[in-house]
C-alpha cells in the first residue's frame, strides 16, 4: 500500500475546492497507536444498486446497508476474488445479499415476501428493525478465492437493532481481531441514497507475546480513546458532500497522527453475462424451460441488476446443441 506523509498541522487537498467524494475507500492508519482505518463513502454506485428494484421502503434502508456494510469489511481484507455478506431469517425478508470483487465492484439483492411485511406494517408500533425485517437467523461473511483455494467463512447470529450491531456482535466474538465501526445510510436532498462508514482495526503486533502488563494496559487506553472519538462522528459528518474524507479524518483523529494511503475506487458491477446464462440453461434439460417462457421466449432475469437473457427456440437449439 502506497503512502503519503502523515498529516501534519491541516489536512492537505489535491485542489483548494473541496469536492464531493463518494464511491471510494479511504484507507488510514493512527500513527499513534498503529491502528488502521477505513472510511467508506457510497452515493452513485449505492443508488443505483438500490433501484435496479422496486424495493418497499422499510426494506430499501436494510440493503443499503448490507451494502455499504460488505464494502467496509472487504476493505480491511486481502483477497482476490469476492467478499460477501448475507443476512437470512426467518421474517418477512427471507434474506439480503451484497458481494464485493477484490477490485472494487459491488452488487446486491434482496429477496422479501411482501404479503409479510404489509402485515406487519399494519401492526401497531412497528418499526423496521432488523428483528421485525429478517427475525430471527444469522449473519454470513464469506471470501471465496476461486477454485482450489480454500473458502473461508464466519457466522454469527442476528443481534441488535441493526445489521452494524450484528457486526459488531461478531467482532466481540471473535478473539482474533478488535474492531470497532460506526455507519449510516440515508437519502440525500434529491433523493438519492447515500451511505458512510468508519472501521477502525487493533490488530495483534508482532511482538505481542512479550508485551509487558504496562504496555498492554496502554493499548488498551490507546484502543479505547480512538473508540471514543469514533463514536463521535454523526451522520451528516459521514455522508456531507462538502466534506472531504480526509477532512474528516483529520477532524475525528488529530490527535492520534492520523496518515493517509492510497484511496481505493468502488462501482456497481454485475457479474452476470448472456454467456454465463447460457451455461446455466445448459446444465438443465430443455424440457424443463417451459416454465421461463415470457411471450414464447426462455426469460432469466439476474436478480442482482434485474437485467433479463430472452432466446428464442432458435437460440435454444444453438445452446444444446453445442453442449
Amino acid at each position: 500500500m502506497n503512502s503519503v506523509p502523515p498529516v501534519a498541522g491541516q489536512p492537505r487537498h489535491d485542489t483548494d475546492a473541496v469536492t464531493a467524494e463518494f464511491d471510494i475507500c479511504q484507507p488510514f492508519q493512527l500513527d499513534s497507536s498503529s491502528f488502521r482505518g477505513r472510511l467508506i463513502r457510497l452515493g452513485p454506485a449505492l443508488d443505483e444498486i438500490i433501484r435496479r428494484h422496486d424495493y418497499p421502503d422499510e426494506l430499501a434502508p436494510l440493503l443499503a446497508d448490507t451494502i455499504l456494510l460488505a464494502a467496509t469489511l472487504a476493505s480491511s481484507l486481502k483477497y482476490d476474488g469476492i467478499f460477501t455478506l448475507q443476512t437470512k431469517g426467518d421474517g418477512p425478508v427471507a434474506y439480503t445479499v451484497s458481494d464485493v470483487t477484490s477490485v472494487g465492484d459491488l452488487r446486491g439483492y434482496a429477496r422479501f415476501d411482501a404479503d409479510r411485511l404489509a402485515e406487519q406494517r399494519r401492526h401497531k408500533g412497528f418499526q423496521p428493525d432488523l428483528g421485525a425485517m429478517l427475525g430471527s437467523g444469522y449473519v454470513a461473511f464469506t471470501v471465496d478465492q476461486g477454485e482450489h483455494t480454500e473458502r473461508y467463512q464466519g457466522i454469527v447470529e442476528l443481534r441488535g437493532a441493526t445489521l452494524a450491531d450484528a457486526v459488531r456482535h461478531y467482532f466481540r466474538q471473535s478473539e482474533q481481531l478488535a474492531a470497532s465501526i460506526k455507519s449510516f445510510v440515508s437519502k440525500d436532498a434529491d433523493g438519492r441514497w447515500v451511505g458512510g462508514a468508519i472501521m477502525l482495526q487493533a490488530l495483534p503486533p508482532e511482538n505481542a507475546g512479550v508485551f509487558s502488563e504496562h504496555q498492554a494496559g496502554v493499548r488498551e487506553e490507546d484502543w479505547h480513546r480512538a473508540g471514543v472519538m469514533l463514536e463521535t462522528v454523526t451522520a451528516h459528518e459521514l455522508l456531507d458532500p462538502a466534506l472531504s474524507v480526509n477532512d474528516l479524518i483529520y477532524r475525528l483523529f488529530h490527535e492520534e497522527s492520523p496518515r493517509i494511503y492510497e484511496r481505493r475506487e468502488l462501482r456497481p458491477g454485475c457479474r452476470c453475462s448472456r454467456e454465463r446464462v447460457t451455461d446455466v440453461l445448459r446444465s438443465l434439460d430443455r424440457g424443463d424451460l417451459d416454465e421461463l417462457r415470457v411471450d414464447g421466449l426462455v426469460a432469466v432475469t439476474c436478480e442482482f441488476c434485474n437485467a433479463t437473457y430472452s432466446f428464442n427456440d432458435t437460440e435454444l437449439d444453438e445452446v444444446y446443441a453445442a453442449f
